[in-house]
């Protein structure tokens, strides 16, 4: 990686210890660049911070009709495992007549801690719908019953994965050049920093009752994540703590290796972000920076503060160092 700018500083006491660079650019509706920090056209992979994309096969299809917003907002979701997300998933697969062996996400001890104390006191084992990326393969799955294809949804040609590579490669507005396969077994589809940011405006603009089906199922899915951040990530999350620090003006996700976007839909504007070594303190630290920017983000919310000009604590509980943005980068 090349062109990535200083974005995030972590101090102790007086000494700079660590500088995370990155890349990030904000988009509006007609997909042009008004912000930018580092190269906008470095290539990325999204991983989950594209989750919305690839649940927009499920919905312009038809195959989601009458699913709730709580069940499209699971199928964007990076979740904890916790009962809300887990019993969410195991009741929609048995809505399908499909069951946790159908999923190919494989299994994830839970992230939520009270869940995981459980499961270890009663000596379980994970299952597949604990995996944070359950939700988005129960849509998969979905899909995949309504088009009547093979059960191996995940292959990178079957013709689950092609649709979102089709959906993907419209909102970006840039043919992929590749594709990893990402922790859920899913193909996650590169892009560059602009062109994520361009299809994170996309559904910013998006109205869930006019346009074409992908605008419409793009709206749909946008509310659902605005109406349940609680779904979307978990407690003590940023994506759901600085949705709520917004009252549902936005919709935010985290991807891993540094990876955030936001949709703005009252500003139609699209944010994407890459830190580049990776880090979930500076993604955090950074996409704050930028909505605070944009003057959507009170800087002194408590969830904003927990990231942003956060203070490092020692073992002691005393104060030592602080994260904070790099001077003058926002």
């Amino acid at each position: 990686m090349t062109n990535a700018i200083p974005l995030v500083e972590v101090w102790r006491g007086p000494i700079l210890e660590s500088t995370h660079r990155g890349y990030a650019v904000v988009c509006d509706a007609a997909g042009q660049m008004i912000h930018a920090w580092g190269d906008p056209s470095q290539v990325i992979l999204p991983r989950s911070s594209c989750k919305m994309i690839q649940a927009i096969p499920l919905v312009e299809s038809g195959a989601a009709d009458g699913l709730t917003d709580r069940h499209l907002a699971i199928a964007c979701a990076s979740h904890q495992g916790a009962r809300i997300h887990s019993r969410l998933v195991t009741s929609w697969l048995a809505d399908l007549g499909l069951s946790d062996d159908d999923l190919r996400c494989g299994p994830e001890f839970p992230r939520d801690r009270e869940t995981g104390n459980e499961m270890i006191r009663d000596h379980n084992s994970p299952c597949q719908y604990h995996n944070n990326c359950s939700g988005k393969h129960t849509g998969f799955l979905m899909l995949n019953k309504h088009l009547g294809s093979d059960a191996e949804y995940i292959r990178p040609d079957h013709t689950v994965q092609l649709l979102v590579r089709e959906a993907f490669e419209d909102l970006t507005d840039q043919t992929s050049p590749g594709f990893g396969i990402d922790g859920c077994s899913a193909p996650n589809f590169a892009t560059t920093v602009q062109g994520l940011a361009r299809a994170m405006a996309q559904f910013a603009a998006a109205d869930a009752g006019s346009g074409n089906a992908r605008q419409r199922a793009a709206g749909k899915l946008v509310n659902a994540m605005r109406a349940h951040p609680d779904l979307v990530a978990g407690e003590g999350r940023a994506c759901t703590e600085l949705m709520r620090a917004m009252d549902g003006r936005a919709a935010l996700k985290t991807g891993a290796e540094g990876v955030f976007i936001a949709i703005l839909p009252e500003q139609k504007l699209g944010i994407a972000l890459k830190i580049e070594d990776g880090t979930t303190r500076a993604s955090e630290c950074a996409i704050a920076s930028i909505l605070i920017t944009l003057g959507v983000l009170d800087p002194n919310h408590p969830a904003t503060l927990k990231r942003r000009n956060a203070p490092i604590l020692n073992r002691a509980g005393i104060e030592v160092g602080v994260i904070k943005p790099t001077e003058g980068a926002f």
